[in-house]
């Protein structure tokens, strides 16, 4: 019974040994604390079915109960029985996180933050490998058994990691194997009896045996051997004859130089623009007045599942290169200097730069690949890197790409980028580029079916991917993001027998007052790019400008969305642009503040006729303030959210003019965080509005939810309110997920017309109650009470506790035994 507690102790660490590779993944140790506490359940409650002489099967079926109660207590979903013991709403919960790590999985790059799916998702895996280690090496005693879900362990990492897997968790979960076999021979060995020497002399209990010395040698020398002998492979990623080697192959091929090329681009895309922090990456400075994209990659292998980039190749930085296509009519040439500095955050072994660099300073071994425009590295990262180049930017004007002769049969694009056979996707190419003459009106013809007339529509909350079936469920739903947008646009100009590729990088982001543009993961982006005979390849960006910050536009490739949103106005009669704004801002104030106005006739309000005796007066007037404070201070709270409105067009610095009649002002506004701002402040407003008319609020729904029902519940007999209570809604919705809020939203008078119709729905008592003593307001103050007493009774125990430390009954009491 001594051996199985030892042995069971044993794989319970070989277990959390052979997990080591996870923390290549994950960006803190959250993990291997939950995981070390679920496995220290399931080889307690291991133990214990053994002490009591369970058989078999009853000691698994005791292991998945212990590490149900272990996943119980650590991820609790609030409806367990004394907080361990699991019920349905439990089981319910697990399902919901291994659901949401999968969106995780899709979302996050390497390395992974800590959430609380993935979280689950680790422990789960951990905890189940230590049923099965402890299975196959305690239960079983077949301990080699025990490397196949050690092994499964450490195939999770060597799948999704971007680089290949350090060796030392190798060797941890390689020591933990080995560990478990050399517990399990000893064990054996020791039931025969006393042990031996080859000469006869006895060995002690604690004495290794010459036998288990050549194991152990044997043992290390394997391990060095399957971590030094990959490295040593000079096909491997990363070999040491790779590292030895200074040289850098030139070519098209992917000849073994593959580290930059295994980055998953759409995958680390998609990561970072689902962050909900915003992440300084680079930073860049150029001369260029007006600069375009500033791009790090470029998937130019199409397969049956997608876009792939392929490995690079090119000459090291230290030289001179070339523009990859002559000067011509039709395009106009500017040099100009940049200069670049990567923040830590942006970990790749790619650099960005702009197209067409002529001349890179960068020290290190970085090289550049001039067919795929992109700078990389087999040995180095790019966090920490600044350097400097100098670029071309070339500009094409769409008459001279009209002159551009469709590529030879023989021209080597046509054999490396291919496109599989997609009936939807050739269909609807042959509808478009019907009739077009020219390579360039065919590439216009599927430029202009992305836009807002055709029903697309951009949303950072569709499933990403690019393979043939996903690109024909982006084009029948509509809805997508920059990568979808890109790869679309490529796989059909394919399809059309032009040759088009996705590239990687940032939009131009905002410029600081040093001019320094500053770009953050905000700026992430996806485009198009084609490859015209005689020009090289031009970018198309068929992603809605507004759904992208920094976009750029050009001449041969424009905004067809140019025209902004026309605002309405709630008033019937039309007035010069910003004065009907200031007017129904007039009456919104006038309508909120209806109530306020006539609370000095309220019977119910203290008389303020005149008294002798002085302190009655102060009394009433004491009395007066304190029933008037919640209303004073529910209107000086709707006034300063007031204050957050929605600037007219001339306030907003743009050009509006007097229109026809029945036309409205244009409203724009460039400072998206005032247009969020604005937006929080008047959903604010508007569940402050339904606590104070007692309409319940439900803090899970999201903006979209608490809106539709609202609008069925609620308004279903108010047409103007439903409108206006899902426009709220659909302005906080956008404020809270999307990159740029929709600006110039009419949302105070939506909160008039929502105020309204609840006024007319309510009874009198409600209307005075909400008017008068606001609950809102009191329910602030009940929740500010209740924090500041348990601040202080907080407080009053620290006191307490240090008074009691220096009492001298206490200091007596210890001295006295001395």
């Amino acid at each position: 019974m001594i051996s199985h507690w030892n042995l069971g102790l044993v794989a319970a660490a070989a277990t959390l040994l052979s997990a080591a590779p996870l923390s290549t993944i994950f960006d803190r140790w959250t993990w291997l604390i939950q995981s070390t506490i679920a496995v220290a359940v399931v080889a307690a409650v291991a133990a214990l079915a053994r002490l009591g002489r369970v058989p078999l099967w009853g000691q698994v079926l005791a292991m998945l109960g212990g590490l149900l109660l272990a996943l119980t207590w650590l991820f609790p979903s609030g409806a367990e029985l004394l907080g361990v013991v699991p019920t349905p709403a439990t089981i319910g919960h697990f399902g919901a996180l291994a659901e949401a790590s999968l969106v995780d999985m899709r979302s996050y790059g390497v390395k992974v933050p800590d959430t609380d799916p993935m979280l689950f998702l680790a422990v789960l895996g951990i905890g189940a490998v230590a049923v099965l280690v402890d299975l196959s090496a305690v239960g079983l005693r077949r301990p080699a058994l025990a490397g196949l879900p050690m092994l499964a362990v450490y195939s999770v990492p060597v799948a999704v990691y971007v680089d290949s897997v350090p060796p030392v968790p190798f060797i941890i979960g390689a020591a933990g194997y080995l560990w478990l076999l050399v517990t399990d021979n000893i064990d054996r060995v020791r039931q025969f009896g006393r042990r031996f020497t080859g000469d006869g002399r006895g060995v002690d209990g604690w004495e290794a045996s010459p036998l288990a010395s050549a194991g152990r040698r044997l043992a290390a020398v394997g391990v060095a051997v399957a971590v030094l002998l990959p490295l040593a492979m000079p096909g491997m990623t990363g070999g040491l004859l790779d590292t030895l080697s200074s040289g850098t192959g030139e070519g098209t091929g992917g000849s073994g130089r593959g580290t930059a090329g295994q980055v998953d681009l759409f995958s680390a895309l998609q990561g970072q623009l689902n962050q909900s922090e915003v992440t300084d990456l680079v930073k860049v400075t150029t001369n260029e007045p007006s600069p375009f994209y500033l791009r790090f990659g470029a998937a130019d292998t199409l397969r049956s599942g997608g876009f792939r980039p392929r490995p690079p190749s090119g000459p090291p930085v230290n030289r001179e290169f070339s523009p990859a296509v002559p000067d011509r009519e039709g395009i106009t040439r500017t040099r100009h200097q940049a200069t670049v500095e990567v923040t830590e955050n942006f970990d790749m072994p790619l650099l960005p730069v702009y197209a067409e660099p002529v001349q890179i300073d960068l020290n290190g071994r970085w090289s550049y690949d001039t067919n795929q425009q992109v700078l990389f590295s087999n040995q180095e990262r790019s966090p920490g890197k600044r350097y400097e180049f100098e670029y071309v930017r070339s500009t094409y004007s769409p008459t001279a790409l009209r002159q551009a002769r469709p590529l030879p049969a023989e021209h080597s694009l046509r054999q490396l980028l291919t496109t599989p056979t997609v009936s939807t996707v050739e269909t609807l190419v042959d509808e478009l580029i019907e009739g077009k003459p020219t390579e360039y009106d065919k590439v216009r013809a599927i430029y202009d079916h992305f836009t807002a007339d055709n029903g697309f529509r951009y949303a950072l909350s569709t499933e990403g991917g690019t393979s043939g079936q996903e690109i024909v469920d982006f084009l029948t739903n509509k809805v997508g993001f920059c990568q979808q947008y890109a790869a679309a646009m490529a796989w059909l100009v394919r399809a059309a027998d032009i040759p088009a590729r996705v590239a990687f990088g940032f939009t131009t982001g905002a410029k600081s007052d040093g001019g320094t543009y500053v770009l953050t993961n905000r700026n992430l982006h996806a485009w198009t790019e084609v490859y015209f005979d005689g020009f090289g390849w031009v970018p198309f960006d068929a992603t809605p400008a507004y759904g992208v910050q920094g976009a750029t536009r050009s001449t041969w490739a424009p905004d067809l969305e140019v025209e902004e949103e026309v605002v309405p106005e709630p008033s019937a009669t039309a007035g010069p642009a910003g004065s009907g704004s200031e007017t129904n801002q007039n009456q919104l104030e006038e309508g909120l503040e209806e109530e306020l106005s006539g609370l000095s006739s309220d019977p119910s309000a203290p008389t303020r006729t005149a008294t002798p005796w002085l302190w009655g007066a102060v009394g009433a007037l004491a009395l007066l303030v304190l029933l008037t404070a919640p209303a004073l201070q529910r209107s000086a709270l709707r006034r300063r959210r007031r204050g957050r409105r929605v600037p007219s067009a001339t306030s907003a610095g743009t050009t509006t003019g007097e229109t026809s009649s029945g036309d409205h002002p244009m409203v724009v506004l460039a400072d998206t965080d005032r247009a969020r701002a604005d937006a929080h402040a008047a959903w604010d407003e508007l569940l402050d509005t339904l606590v104070d008319f007692r309409q319940r609020i439900d803090g899970a729904e999201t903006p979209r939810a608490t809106a539709s029902r609202l609008a069925r519940d609620t308004f279903h007999t108010d047409s103007e309110a439903t409108s206006a209570v899902r426009l709220l809604g659909r302005a906080e919705e956008l404020a809270r997920y999307a990159r740029d809020p929709h600006p110039g939203e009419p949302l105070l008078p939506a909160l008039r017309r929502v105020r309204a119709a609840l006024v007319t729905g309510s009874n009198r008592r409600t209307r005075l109650v909400a008017t008068a003593l606001p609950p809102s307001v009191l329910l602030r103050w009940r929740v500010a009470v209740d924090d500041a007493s348990a601040r202080l009774v907080s407080s009053y125990g620290r006191f307490r506790a240090a008074a009691r430390r220096w009492s001298p009954r206490r200091l007596l009491a210890e001295r006295l035994p001395r």
